[in-house]
């Protein structure tokens, strides 16, 4: 059977699975559509949080980050686990206990704020935009692959899929949606790593392979520091970036994810608090079954792609007898080659293949017009390397690069999607929520009926698809940068509003409102600056990278709001009291919403 033909039918019969559940699982009630009615199982949850977190960064971006940068790569896998771990100890059962549907509920309720739950709104639609943006680019990606069509039509068709189960099942939908999603990526991210590291190395397992000794009596790790070097690169071991940006990040991405308001709304889906414990501690291990497995389907699959482009000499490879999988991703216009020492093969090496801010849309030497494209040019200062290559390719080429058969190329594509749509649907449901529920409900029209609420949360979540389809189209980069950048908002304004929520009886309105409002715009303008207005590497602030700025943006948050707490009245005793209850471990007892 045909890679097209299997492909259509991986990922036409997980639609049809999603849907169906979607169907099947609609919501009916606002509670329903918010928290599923707060009944679903912590197995189940595991899964579908497990899901919801794993998005297109994890499954599509996360293994091209560590292949093309290395060890600091490892930040990523750091931060997103350990940041994990973070929100299952420290937030979820608190917040669980407290009742609220929603990240601004709680921020309202906490702070007795109408204004501190619109900054808490705003906060939550700014970081769910900007994490959607990053999955509508993966669902673009693989559609531009496989459905042979461009990114911007890939995104569409991706938006229309999304726009279906998550308006119409609500969280009741997506969660059920999700436990299947994550069934299929998991089994997509698991069958290839398995194939690639017994091919590689002949361990069974990926885990144990990227520490093998291969043909040549060398490691993969050692081999691959050895290409690496060959080629130009910085040794694959070797860090590039600063320590002191290594750590930002990973803090940031740390603390990104425990304010999360996505993750965080799950732990409202199970009927108690101690549910919300166990599910936690479910996710975890799913979420475990793929982290522990980057770092090895990176390594082989740098390995795989040098040698299958440069050939086992590293001379070259006559373009005309490239595989197919190097002109397929050619007509998708995220790899591309230009000769420019006119051999006729192909030299991927250091350096920039191609002149201008655009990326190249044939392999030739071509370009396709677009105002943002330049002519190729042929500059010594760019080094020797002909080949462009997007690293969001990485995981969805390693099948092919190392011909595995068409089934499992079909079975990534159909993981892919479920990674990128799940986690889209859980964000664009936030979002929807955070509007109709939390703004139309809480604040402009708290005399609405739960129809009309349910109405408001839908057409909230048709808009949200049609901008965050526009960032899917027009991303700020990588998939996986772009979801960094979501993180950072997060442990910027709503991490450190939580958490001096749950443990500090002393925050006021005054302290939390200041904090979150330092927090988002300083993080915002520094994102702003050197990702759209074209600020330079040595102006960067201790040369902390935009990604790991969220960390600065949340020390100033705790600052300011510690400050200004300091100089302004206490909260409320009842509120105190509040705060003192949320921590007593008593969390057998359910929690209900009040």
């Amino acid at each position: 059977m045909s890679l097209d033909l299997l492909t259509y039918l991986f990922i036409g019969g997980s639609f049809a699975l999603y849907i169906g559940i979607a169907i099947w699982a609609r919501a009916g009630s606002t509670k329903e559509f918010y928290v599923a009615g707060g009944g679903v199982p912590p197995v189940a949850n595991g899964m579908a949080t497990a899901a919801d977190w794993m998005s297109a960064a994890s499954f599509i971006s996360l293994a091209g980050i560590v292949s093309f940068i290395g060890r600091d790569g490892t930040a990523y896998l750091m931060g997103w686990t350990g940041g994990y771990v973070l929100l299952a100890m420290l937030l979820a059962p608190y917040l669980r206990k407290f009742g609220k549907f929603t990240v601004p509920d709680f921020v309202g309720d906490r702070y007795y704020s109408s204004t501190a739950r619109t900054i808490a709104v705003i906060c939550t639609i700014v970081i769910s935009f900007t994490y959607v943006a990053g999955q509508m680019r993966g669902v673009g990606i693989v559609f531009s692959r496989y459905l042979h069509v461009d990114i911007n039509t890939g995104v569409i068709i991706g938006m229309a899929i999304v726009f279906f189960y998550a308006v119409l099942g609500g969280m009741k939908g997506i969660t059920y949606t999700q436990v299947a999603q994550y069934c299929v990526l998991i089994l997509a991210f698991m069958v290839p790593a398995i194939f690639l590291s017994m091919q590689v190395t002949g361990h069974f397992l990926p885990q144990t392979g990227l520490g093998a000794t291969l043909e040549s009596g060398k490691s993969v790790l050692t081999t691959l520091n050895e290409l690496s070097v060959e080629l130009g690169f910085a040794e694959y071991t070797a860090g590039k970036k600063t320590t002191i940006d290594i750590f930002f990040l990973t803090a940031a991405l740390m603390c990104g994810t425990a304010g999360l308001p996505h993750v965080i709304v799950r732990f409202f889906t199970v009927p108690r608090v101690k549910d919300a414990r166990l599910s936690a501690g479910w996710a975890l291990i799913f979420i475990a079954i793929l982290y522990t497995t980057v770092p090895a389907v990176a390594g082989f699959g740098r390995v795989n792609l040098i040698q299958t482009i440069n050939g086992q000499d590293n001379a070259g490879v006559a373009y005309a007898e490239m595989p197919s999988w190097f002109k397929n991703w050619e007509n998708a216009g995220l790899i591309a080659w230009t000769d420019k020492n006119g051999d006729g093969k192909v030299h991927y090496s250091a350096g920039n293949a191609f002149a201008g801010s655009g990326k190249p849309a044939f392999g030739d030497g071509r370009v396709d017009g677009n105002a943002d494209m330049q002519r190729i040019t042929t500059n010594p200062s760019e080094g020797a390397n002909e080949v462009y290559v997007d690293r969001d390719i990485m995981v969805l080429a390693n099948p092919e690069i190392a011909q595995l058969p068409n089934w499992v190329i079909a079975l990534v594509a159909a993981g892919a999607v479920a990674a990128a749509l799940s986690t889209a649907a859980g964000l664009l449901l936030v979002i929807s929520t955070s509007i109709s529920h939390d703004l139309m409900k809480k604040t402009l029209k708290p005399d609405i009926t739960d129809k009309q609420e349910l109405m408001y949360a839908r057409l909230a979540a048709i808009v949200a698809i049609l901008i965050a389809g526009y960032f899917g189209i027009n991303p700020p980069g990588f998939v996986a940068q772009v979801v960094a950048l979501a993180f950072g908002l997060a442990a910027s304004s709503v991490f450190p509003a939580i958490i001096m929520g749950i443990f500090s009886t002393r925050m006021n309105t005054q302290g939390a409102v200041a904090g979150m409002l330092v927090g988002l715009v300083s993080t915002m303008s520094y994102i702003i600056y050197f990702k759209f207005m074209g600020g330079s590497a040595d102006q960067l602030f201790l040369g902390i990278s935009p990604e790991g700025f969220g960390t600065v943006g949340m020390i100033l948050n705790f600052v300011v709001a510690y400050a200004v707490s300091a100089m302004t009245p206490p909260p409320p005793e009842e509120i105190q009291h509040i705060v003192e209850d949320i921590r007593i471990p008593r969390g057998a007892g359910a929690a209900h919403a009040h």
